[in-house]
């Protein structure tokens, strides 16, 4: 599974993940930060990444959207509001399980929530 942070998230997760070795990018390392959600989904699906989001409202329905229109991405996960956006070793770990479920990624309309370990 590869993965695209929503600039929503510190990119300091992005830089976690990578070091423990998965493939993940951030909005803010490539100077995606400031475009709206939908440009989002899109760089996203066209660079083949799950998008990872703390925007749950937003994104699901952009994730219904898509299966409407029968416009496919690579995945949607969604960090609930119950884990904060600073608790990067719980949401880093939360996705690398997750990469280990989907070691081929999402499927192309997919929505998964983050739950990490200690939630479930």
């Amino acid at each position: 599974m590869t993965l695209y942070l929503d600039e929503d998230l510190a990119p300091a997760i992005a830089g976690r993940l990578r070091r423990r070795g998965i493939d993940a990018v951030s909005a803010h390392d490539i100077g995606m930060t400031g475009h709206s959600d939908a440009t989002q989904l899109d760089h996203a699906a066209s660079a083949r990444r799950a998008i990872v989001t703390r925007n749950v409202r937003h994104f699901r329905v952009l994730g219904a959207a898509r299966v409407r229109s029968q416009t496919p991405h690579a995945g949607i996960i969604l960090c609930p509001a119950s884990l904060r956006g600073s608790e990067y070793a719980v949401i880093v770990d939360a996705l690398i399980e997750l990469a280990h479920r989907y070691p081929k990624g999402l499927g192309a309309y997919d929505v998964v929530f983050l739950t990490p370990r200690h939630a479930r």
